[in-house]
């Protein structure tokens, strides 16, 4: 029984710090602009596969055929 108790207290506070870092974040604003971050990730992925690409074809052509 202890035991039941212990993990009901340990929720609980997990549940009040999750609430005090979201108050947290919308106090700093780090909620702005949510949509403008998600589109900078995907375009930063796009460019890292394209200069990946670049290297991969580079070194087969100075390799030769196989």
């Amino acid at each position: 029984m202890e035991l039941t108790w212990l993990a009901v207290g340990a929720s609980l506070l997990m549940g009040l710090a999750a609430a005090c870092v979201f108050v947290f974040a919308v106090k700093k604003d780090y909620f702005r602009n949510i949509e403008d971050t998600k589109y900078q990730v995907f375009w930063s992925d796009v460019e890292e596969l394209v200069d990946s690409s670049k290297e991969s074809m580079n070194g087969r052509s100075k390799q030769g055929p196989r």
